[in-house]
This record gives structure tokens, sequence and C-alpha cells, in this order.
């Protein structure tokens, strides 16, 4: 013996669906392309560094160039998430309003509109300073004083 079906059947309908108003036809749905380059690994572009005053690579002795190229050495072992997500206490952007004047002024010379400058931390005072395009750092300067963006701790 067949059971009854516990609800009743829609009945057929000459209902139509009707929308209040017609949807657009010129708009066209888009989405923005998300190219994340947090996976990989760092790479560094040196044409750029600044070789004057007040932040620039020309005062560093060989030991110090050798301690530097062995930290990004180090940087190199690591994803940019590892990088500035993980231990964005001691790597991280920084605000280009956020930094000294000079530096400020410097990038003006450059002619460089940045929102943002990254600053790499290889000591406790030592820092590499440069800004991302497309998961590669284009370093510019070496701030061995902590004095581009200086701790509030200081």
């Amino acid at each position: 013996m067949a059971k009854k079906p516990k609800h009743k059947p829609f009945p057929a309908s000459n209902k139509i669906p009707h929308a209040a108003q017609d949807p657009s036809r010129a708009k066209v749905p888009r989405s923005i392309a998300v190219t994340s380059f947090h996976h990989l690994r760092p790479s560094w572009r040196v044409a750029n560094m600044e070789m004057v005053e007040p932040f620039g690579w020309h005062g560093v002795d060989g030991a110090t160039l050798q301690y530097i190229r062995g930290r990004l050495a180090h940087f190199e072992t690591m994803t940019w998430a590892e990088i500035l997500v993980r231990a964005k206490k001691q790597n991280h952007s920084i605000k280009v309003s956020d930094i000294c004047s000079a530096a400020q002024q410097r990038l003006e010379v450059l002619s460089l509109v940045l929102e943002d400058v990254v600053s790499l931390r290889l000591s406790a005072r030592e820092r590499v300073y440069g800004y991302l395009e497309n998961g590669v750092l284009i370093v510019l300067w070496w701030d061995p004083d902590h004095q581009i963006c200086p701790s509030l701790k200081d």
C-alpha cells in the first residue's frame, strides 16, 4: 500500500514572476585580479639604492656590507608572509607620513609618490628601507641608527 505524501503538490499556476525593474544590461560584472606575492620568497633590486646623505649606502664599510648581505640572505629563506605578517613587529610597512621629514624630502627629490615604505629590521637599531613592487623590494636606504622612523621606546 502506497503512503500518501505529507504535503500537497503545487497546483499548476499561471503566475509568472516579475521584477520591479529590468536589470540594466549595461552593467558587466567585474572582478579585480588579486595577485598576492605573500607566498613568494623576497627578491631585491639595488639600482635605486641611495648613495647620498642622510641614509645612503656610500658610508657602509666592507664588514657591515657582509653583515647586511647575510641578513638579507636570511630573509630569502622565508616568504613575504613570514617576513611581513608573522614578524610584523620587526618588519613592516610604514606610512610615508610617519617617516622623518628628511626621508620624505628624499622621496620628493626622487619623484617617488608612495603610500608606504617597507622597513626590514636587521638588528635592534639597523634597518633597510625600500618599497615593494610586485613582490620585489626596491632597496632605497640604509638606516643604521633607526632614524627614518624612530621607535617611541627610544
